[in-house]
């Protein structure tokens, strides 16, 4: 009977470990559902087929630009023309018909050139004034000054500091050849000269 009643305990030990384990995985699956479509395996390759299709879509726009090109270098130019076995007369006008339209080229490319630099010019100054009106330009902060401060008075006070540091600094010359005869000094000078006497 133990064995029995063993048994079954370990029955209905195993019975509700199933239950517990079906639980959770329903639980993990109800997660899942809730978290959304776009998995992460689903966005690697939504962003894959985004990059194919993107540069399929830059290759076809390069093709597209590169045939307009031609077109126009065709439109302008013109079709070549075939000159074998033409004469001499032939080959004048077409090099005239050439030459005309090298010249007309030549004169709308300046003329687009010269609308194009000023368009820059007008794109630049538009610019500065929105810029001026945006206020990106920042003012200074002003400091706030005493006006007791002396700001020079405390230079000059430096300044004189400095001069007597300077003084102090010299040597002195002890010897008597540099001084100043002091009789010299003391006798009044003429103004006339010795000679006059």
């Amino acid at each position: 009977m133990a064995d029995a009643e063993a048994a079954r305990l370990k029955e209905e030990k195993d019975r509700k470990k199933a239950e517990v384990r079906k639980r959770l995985e329903e639980a993990s699956k109800a997660k899942k559902a809730k978290k959304g479509f776009m998995t992460p395996e689903r966005k690697k390759k939504l962003r894959v087929l985004l990059r194919k299709k993107a540069a399929e879509e830059l290759k076809k726009e390069q093709e597209r630009r590169a045939e307009e090109r031609r077109r126009i270098i065709l439109e302008r130019t013109g079709q070549p023309k075939s000159l074998d076995g033409s004469n001499e007369a032939t080959l004048q006008a077409c090099i005239k018909e050439y030459y005309n339209k090298i010249n007309k080229l030549e004169d709308e490319k300046y003329d687009l050139e010269y609308i194009v630099r000023q368009k820059d010019y007008e794109i630049n100054e538009l610019n500065i004034q929105v810029n001026d009106l945006r206020g990106k330009f920042v003012k200074p902060t002003l400091r706030k000054v005493s006006k007791y401060d002396n700001k020079f008075a405390k230079m000059q006070k430096s300044m004189k500091a400095m001069e007597n540091n300077f003084r102090g600094n010299l040597k002195s010359v002890q010897s008597s050849k540099f001084k100043i005869d002091e009789e010299e000094d003391k006798a009044p000078k003429e103004d006339k000269p010795v000679w006059v006497k």
